[in-house]
């Protein structure tokens, strides 16, 4: 009697043990802080105008805001404006309660949120698929049979790859695909679904930060500037090396470490799914369909690659390409019979993996709906403007040294609010960079501070859309990633402000 009353107590008490909050309720928290700030600050607005640079021989042109043009919006008794978010709005407003619809539906195909959500699903679904042929799975144990001895060459080699991709052509979204591959062999090799965010997603992320030519980030920094675009190149490729080094030595280190006790993994509970299925899968199936699903895929992936440098392609055209692997591979799965697959089959594939998807597709909608409680940037009245306009003012106050640190903590920090590395810039620069030249910072140092202040925290804020997606692929909740990550971002903020700072003691210009 006793020894169970004892149990009924344990039990109670791990019942009652404090959990982190599910993503969801996290920022919804947020959302509540956005409301108050309605009430705090007062909107105020921007002029836009019209800026061109030269990128590769071809001119271009980007809308940005005019630093000198802001005010406070004011009412006719000349009292300050404030856009105080109510508890429900009425006629496509943004209220408290409704900031989650507003959010889901918000932007176009192009884009945060409905573009993003609807670019997770058809790639989930593609890739759902790919998966159910059992290709994936029968490859990943083929190359581990083959590669016996060398498991620790793949992290190195793929964090390598992606940061490469980051840097070159600015690799976010596509991580996503290259994920739902590479979870079950960073599982079957011994590491968990953290391992796998780290040599995908952030890889990109470090190569997007330090980049010499991103042309989503710092060559449109440059042009806003007033910098040589692609200007510095070989301080940057030199950041580049330095940084992705130090990425791969944190990720091996914290690789080895789960592979001696998969306990301490921060993923052990949710890595169970693909530990089971890679316990289901001990014979590794091979014939000529899955050579040519593999085939397919490779395909798809320099196909799409060539797509993004040369022409350009974003979010529709991509998820299209991927559709289309989707379909290609659902055709020789039926001819071959890969897992003895029909064309029902195929339906449910899709629909799988777009429900893997789902959750983390919420997470962006309500992530871009906190946004929208704050209003939106450029030429329209908000509280982030008159945020924008207040932090500038107090960065040209500082002594020089002070003025280029903080303008890349400022960077940091406004990421959470404007993921996008091209709408921060058009944003942010016009502002900072002749403030720059107020404090005795150049130009250079100010497109320094925002590129690596732009790129490190899109690993850690729940606003990315493409970390809430990776994270998704891989069953990771975010309470859980930022239990890991946080220390990795200490690493990275004080090696960044070291950087920065030493940048503007070098003159980099």
């Amino acid at each position: 009697m006793s020894q169970t009353h004892v149990q009924t107590q344990d039990g109670v008490s791990d019942q009652k043990k404090w959990q982190m909050p599910d993503t969801l309720i996290l920022i919804f928290i947020v959302g509540l802080f956005a409301a108050a700030m309605t009430y705090l600050i007062p909107v105020g607005q921007f002029d836009s105008q019209q800026v061109s640079f030269m990128v590769d021989g071809a001119e271009k042109t980007r809308t940005v805001i005019n630093p000198e043009s802001f005010r406070l919006v004011t009412d006719e008794n000349g009292d300050s404006v404030y856009n105080q978010v109510q508890f429900f709005a009425s006629g496509g407003g943004i209220g408290l309660m409704n900031f989650p619809f507003e959010g889901l539906v918000s932007g176009s195909k192009w884009g945060s949120a409905i573009g993003v959500i609807m670019f997770m699903l058809i790639i989930g679904g593609a890739f759902g698929i790919v998966m159910r042929t059992g290709t994936i799975d029968n490859g990943i144990l083929k190359l581990i049979d083959k590669t016996k001895g060398s498991e620790a060459l793949f992290i190195p080699v793929l964090f390598s790859l992606f940061s490469l991709g980051g840097a070159v052509f600015g690799m976010g979204e596509e991580a996503v695909a290259f994920a739902i591959i590479i979870a079950p062999l960073m599982v079957r090799l011994g590491y968990d679904g953290i391992t796998t965010v780290m040599v995908t997603y952030v890889a990109t992320q470090v190569g997007f930060a330090t980049s010499w030519m991103n042309p989503f980030s710092v060559a449109i920094a440059q042009g806003i500037a007033g910098v040589p675009v692609l200007s510095g190149m070989s301080f940057r490729m030199t950041m580049w090396a330095g940084f992705t080094l130090i990425g791969i030595a944190f990720t091996m280190m914290y690789a080895a470490k789960i592979k001696a006790n998969p306990k301490a993994s921060y993923s052990f509970e949710s890595d169970a799914y693909l530990k089971d299925k890679a316990q289901e899968d001990n014979e590794a199936r091979w014939g000529f369909g899955d050579t040519l699903v593999i085939l397919t895929v490779i395909a798809t992936t320099i196909w799409v690659v060539w797509g993004v440098v040369m022409h350009a392609w974003y979010i529709p055209e991509i998820a299209s390409q991927f559709f289309t692997m989707g379909f290609v591979v659902a055709i020789i799965a039926i001819l071959f019979k890969l897992n003895n697959m029909r064309f029902n089959d195929v339906a449910d594939a899709f629909k799988e993996g777009a429900g893997i998807m789902l959750a983390p597709a919420l997470l962006v909608g309500f992530a871009k709906g906190v946004l929208l409680l704050l209003g939106g940037g450029s030429d329209d009245p908000s509280v982030l403007n008159t945020i924008l306009h207040n932090a500038g003012g107090a960065i040209s106050e500082l002594p020089s040294a002070a003025a280029a640190w903080l303008m890349y903590v400022f960077q940091s920090v406004f990421n959470f609010f404007v993921t996008s590395g091209s709408g921060q810039a058009a944003l942010t620069m016009p502002l900072l960079a002749p403030l720059s030249d107020i404090a005795g910072v150049t130009r250079q140092v100010a497109v320094l501070a925002f590129q690596l202040g732009d790129g490190f925290t899109n690993i850690i804020v729940p606003t990315s859309a493409s970390l809430m997606a990776t994270l998704g692929v891989c069953r990771i909740d975010w309470g859980n990633w930022a239990r890991f990550v946080w220390r990795f971002m200490l690493l990275l903020f004080t090696i960044a402000s070291v950087t920065v700072i030493g940048a503007h003691m070098m003159g980099f210009a």
